[in-house]
């Protein structure tokens, strides 16, 4: 149950509709992949997804150099296996690059774990539940005009979701804000949620003021709608509100969520789990969440989300954005609106390997 080797690969995916998010093109997923394989033959992987190439070939060159530190280890002594890596890598740490760098090789850990000792990392982790709400949050970007938002909102509820994220934050006036919502309302009837991501774009007297206008108008959350370094600010606009305000995406460190959480500046923590540096570290903050009463949520990536939302108590929301469904043999499954943990050892994915060859390239 060694770790014999790791391998890393950078791929591109390439899309079939590019669109626009927080006021870049988009034509592309980007993927950094680490795959571990064992003394007895046991495979895990594990990626982070970028949605720009600057920097990828940085981030995969150094996974390649961090990989060959764990080479040796156990892969049931993930903890161990996460400190080496960030102690080689303090001088550029922690948080930023070295965390994407990390990511891919804990998750493929973690992933090789399970299968090692024949269990799901949703069960390895706690197995508060099997199953979670979905939310749709693919295809509901603020270049779409309102017929098109409101289109996309009304596949999503034909599929079965019972909540969809719309992204605002590029209209002059709360009024514009709120018709976005109504038509989204308007297409999905009243029984699914709508949630709403700023993208940081608004001062914090607007987030306020707009706040409290899509409050009026039903949406079930408010995310990022100010910039994440102004903790007060963020404090301010929970206070303000009724309905809850999620943060947490950019954020690199526990310490990072420890100051957010004391100030009472977010009610839903949200953990990207590229930035915090992969599975083990998500726990922490999940952990430390649980502790100040705060619901948490995953950024993208469902597919590993799943697994670590269903194992703790305080896990809310699957954000469902599908960025690496091209590489895998199939997405888990969501039914009745739910997304449902594997019950296969590890993660429970299969990688396509003829996409993977496909979608490779030099690094």
């Amino acid at each position: 149950m060694k770790i014999a080797s790791v391998d890393v690969r950078l791929m591109r995916v390439a899309l079939d509709q590019p669109y626009m998010a927080a006021g870049r093109l988009v034509d592309a997923n980007w993927h950094v992949m680490a795959e571990v394989t064992t003394t007895d033959g046991v495979r895990g992987f594990g990626y982070i997804v970028a949605l720009r190439e600057m920097f990828c070939r940085a981030v995969a060159s150094a996974t390649r150099e961090l990989g060959q530190l764990v080479i040796g280890m156990s892969v049931l002594e993930a903890e161990a296996a996460w400190h080496r890596m960030a102690r080689a890598g303090d001088w550029i740490g922690p948080g930023g690059l070295l965390h994407y760098a990390i990511c891919p090789i804990d998750i493929a850990i973690w992933d090789a774990a399970g299968k090692t000792v024949g269990q799901p990392i949703w069960k390895l982790l706690g197995g508060a539940r099997d199953r979670l709400e979905a939310y749709a949050s693919d295809g509901f970007w603020y270049s779409l005009t309102l017929d098109e938002l409101a289109a996309s909102a009304r596949k999503a509820a034909d599929q079965g979701f019972r909540a969809v994220k719309l992204r605002i934050g590029n209209e002059k006036q709360p009024e514009g804000e709120v018709a976005r919502v109504r038509a989204v309302r308007d297409a999905v009837g009243p029984d699914v949620a709508i949630m709403v991501d700023a993208t940081e774009t608004w001062t914090l007297d607007r987030a306020i003021r707009t706040g409290k206008a899509l409050q009026e108008a039903g949406v079930s959350w408010l995310e990022d709608p100010i910039p994440h370094t102004d903790i007060p600010g963020m404090a301010r606009i929970v206070a303000a509100l009724d309905i809850p305000m999620a943060t947490g995406e950019h954020l690199y460190n526990v310490t990072d969520f420890t100051r957010l959480l004391e100030a009472r500046a977010t009610g839903i923590a949200l953990i990207d789990l590229g930035r915090i540096g992969g599975v083990t570290p998500w726990r922490h903050v999940a952990s430390l969440a649980h502790g100040f009463g705060v619901r948490v949520g995953g950024h993208v990536l469902p597919e590993i989300h799943v697994h670590l939302l269903c194992a703790a108590p305080n896990g809310h929301r699957v954000e469902y954005v599908p960025r690496s469904a091209r590489l895998l043999q199939e997405m888990p499954a969501v039914t009745d609106g739910m997304m449902v943990a594997p019950d296969r050892p590890g993660f429970g994915l299969e990688l396509d390997r003829d996409a993977v060859a496909r979608f490779t390239v030099k690094d």
